[in-house]
């Protein structure tokens, strides 16, 4: 199994069949929490939801497009993280998060994403990384400022969340810009 080991707390584990009831007890437990920003959590309404969306997310893994893995901190699984769309080409790709409510304030998301920066960049060869938050979600947008990444600008109803649009800002991380941070954040 594809795991990555982000340090003596934390480990992001590729999604397999036999995480489908455990993410959505999860899911279901921060339903609330999770709402105000996934516009996805309502239609979530039985494991084998996540049975279904598991093979496409092994799919994309297996053909190096990215991947979504779990959030385990303390053996317990808490979050997801992923990179998405993986552009060969243009040598990019983007990372989406979220943390159940009772894992916020121990910097999971801030360590997980550090750790995805250094994978991006140093094992794939990666040359930018965006991450895209709800201009008024706080809590998401506080992850790349505290990382460095620059806010690029305002993507102008770029989401739709349970019939209303909102603005999202865009960051982004270069790879010459993360080689000159990373000594500071270690």
């Amino acid at each position: 199994m594809f795991t990555l080991k982000v340090d003596n707390e934390i480990e992001l584990q590729l999604f397999q069949q036999h995480h489908a009831v455990k993410l959505y007890q999860m899911v279901e437990e921060n339903r609330e929490h999770l709402r105000e920003w996934l516009p996805w959590v309502d239609s979530m309404n039985s494991p084998y939801q996540f049975e279904s969306i598991i093979p496409i997310w092994l799919n994309q893994f297996a053909e190096n497009s990215g991947f979504n893995v779990g959030i385990v901190y303390k053996g317990e699984l808490v979050g997801s993280i992923s990179l998405q769309q993986v552009d060969w080409h243009n040598r990019m790709t983007s990372i989406g998060y979220y943390l159940s409510k009772k894992a916020e304030g121990h910097g999971i998301m801030t360590r997980s994403v550090q750790f995805l920066l250094n994978y991006a960049f140093f094992q794939l060869g990666l040359n930018r990384v965006e991450i895209r938050c709800g201009i008024k979600n706080k809590k998401s947008r506080a992850i790349p400022e505290r990382l460095g990444f620059i806010k690029e600008g305002v993507i102008r109803e770029g989401e739709q969340l349970y019939g209303r649009f909102h603005d999202l800002f865009i960051y982004s991380m270069l790879a010459r810009d993360w080689n000159k941070r990373v000594p500071y954040l270690t």
